[in-house]
């Protein structure tokens, strides 16, 4: 049962959760869609049971609606409730000026008809540019590109423990959290 009340974490999928790729690489894959060989980061089921404990947990990825819908069938845990699982045709198409590109960008807002306060939601990307409208809400996390030694999930879960009790999320500065939370585990 979704509890509102709780903080809502949105997870990307590519290079975020997975990696997926059309060339096979030296080991077995996760799953496979279609020409795409998918590999999960270490930790990953692990993680997504742990942190499901203490918030309530949706994917948003920029890519095709029905791969985004078989990959979460796949990796996600069977216990995991999931408020949302959106791919492309959620997300805002927007041009970047600076770059002189377009990108899916997912903005935050949308999740208010759902109940949830944007002080209450967290979203955890790679790529910064698709979460540029949420600013105070975006924790980015280092690209997986599907090294076997990753252990990102493991660090993040420590910072997301640290954000439960936070009234407003938005007022937290992300950037840097990885070294903040290295040098407190130093102290």
């Amino acid at each position: 049962m979704i509890d509102k009340s709780d903080k809502l974490i949105i997870f990307d999928l590519d290079e975020t959760l997975i990696h997926a790729t059309e060339h096979e690489l030296n080991r077995p894959y996760d799953l496979k869609f279609e020409k795409y060989f998918v590999y999960q980061r270490p930790n990953l089921k692990s993680f997504l049971t742990n942190v499901a404990d203490h918030f309530t947990l949706g994917i948003w990825s920029s890519a095709d609606d029905d791969y985004v819908t078989e990959i979460v069938r796949g990796i996600m845990p069977d216990t995991i409730d999931m408020l949302v699982v959106w791919g492309r045709s959620r997300c805002s198409y927007r041009r970047d000026f600076e770059r002189d590109t377009y990108c899916f960008e997912k903005r935050l807002d949308k999740l208010k008809k759902r109940g949830f306060r944007l002080e209450k939601i967290l979203i955890v990307d790679d790529s910064p540019e698709k979460s540029r409208a949420n600013y105070g809400n975006a924790i980015h996390i280092k690209e997986y590109t599907g090294s076997e030694d990753d252990n990102e999930l493991v660090v993040l879960f420590d910072y997301l423990l640290s954000l439960k009790g936070v009234e407003n999320v938005r007022s937290i500065e992300k950037r840097g959290w990885r070294n903040r939370l290295e040098s407190t585990s130093t102290d």
